[in-house]
């Protein structure tokens, strides 16, 4: 059943006309704010109340987002962080390979450099490790007999002498170094050819040069160079330059301090000559003994022998002696002789 409000109250125009005349109103207002733009400042002023609830009702969504963003963000840029310090640790060891490999190169160079002008052969050699005993100055080179390494040869770089051969075996060898205090070499002055011997002062790392007159003429920065007369190093390798020259007048000898010149204990490859410096034989053993005991002693004389039964005296020894003995002369006619022939003499001349 329909209801029906009292006849007494009178009612307006019903819904749909009113949403009828409301929506030509808008259509209508509509076209002329299109053609004449009259509600625009209407709707700048509408904006301007408005936006405080606008900018509040998104206020919740942009928090969200931001949130979600910022942890988006942290993520990614931790994991960015992680690729460049990986990145950034590959290129320092790069960089290190690269520096070494440059460094390694520059000595080769050397090295080679060195070794064209050398006068006998060499053979280039890696360092390996250092050798275990913590008292001495040794290492170890990747070369040995299978490479025809053999005892006694001298080992340098590019600056100078390093060290000497003194273990060898099939696929490696021993070095002793310059500063061993094993380590002895002949050695002069370049400036003025004044000769020593360099001995190795141990843990020190340096040299010293030994017997030295107190008034001889060295002074620091003297560069000390191989003599050659040990027949090991040829002559001129450079070995040492003078750092401290203490001369006292009260002692007998000088005290010279060197520095050597080679990189001794910085070096990964090294030149080993392959021969040494051709010397005159020595003499043997056998030779140099008469000499010893002629120059230290005095020669023994024989006793000189009785007369024979005719009066005369023995005759000398022969030339061809055994050598090494002085030749004996023949001693004077005894004066009981000489009185016996003069007796004889007398009568007859009488």
């Amino acid at each position: 059943m329909e209801y029906s409000p009292p006849p007494l109250f009178k009612q307006g125009a019903s819904a749909r006309v009113k949403m009828t005349v409301f929506a030509c109103i808008s259509i209508a207002l509509l076209l002329v704010d299109s053609h004449m733009r009259t509600l625009t400042t209407v709707r700048q002023v509408a904006g301007t109340v408005l936006y405080p609830l606008q900018m509040a009702a998104l206020l919740p969504r942009d928090a969200i987002y931001g949130v979600g963003d910022y942890f988006s963000t942290l993520s990614s840029m931790e994991k960015q962080v992680r690729e460049l310090r990986r990145q950034q640790i590959l290129s320092s060891q790069a960089l290190q390979q690269a520096q070494l490999q440059a460094a390694e190169n520059a000595q080769l160079r050397k090295l080679l450099d060195a070794r064209e002008h050398l006068p006998v052969k060499s053979m280039l050699a890696d360092v390996l490790y250092d050798a275990r005993d913590v008292n001495s100055r040794k290492i170890i080179l990747d070369r040995g007999t299978r490479h025809d390494v053999t005892l006694g040869l001298p080992v340098i770089d590019n600056q100078g002498v390093v060290g000497q051969v003194t273990r060898v075996f099939p696929f490696t060898s021993e070095v002793t170094l310059l500063s061993d205090k094993e380590q002895a070499i002949p050695v002069q002055l370049l400036r003025n050819g004044l000769r020593s011997v360099a001995y190795g002062r141990g843990k020190a790392g340096n040299l010293e040069l030994r017997f030295t007159a107190p008034n001889a003429d060295i002074q620091v920065g003297d560069i000390v160079v191989t003599s050659g007369l040990d027949g090991v190093y040829p002559a001129g390798l450079a070995v040492a330059r003078v750092s401290q020259v203490e001369n006292s007048a009260g002692g007998s000898f000088g005290g010279v301090i060197c520095q050597p010149l080679a990189g001794i204990m910085n070096n990964t490859q090294l030149l080993i000559l392959m021969s040494t410096p051709d010397m005159p034989p020595r003499p043997a053993d056998e030779e140099q003994r008469p000499l010893r005991k002629h120059n230290n002693k005095m020669a023994p004389i024989k006793d000189v022998p009785k007369e024979g039964a005719d009066g005369q005296p023995a005759a000398a020894p022969a030339a061809n002696g055994s050598p090494g003995l002085m030749p004996v002369m023949p001693p004077p006619a005894p004066k009981a002789a000489a009185a016996d022939a003069a007796a004889v003499a007398a009568p007859a001349t009488a």
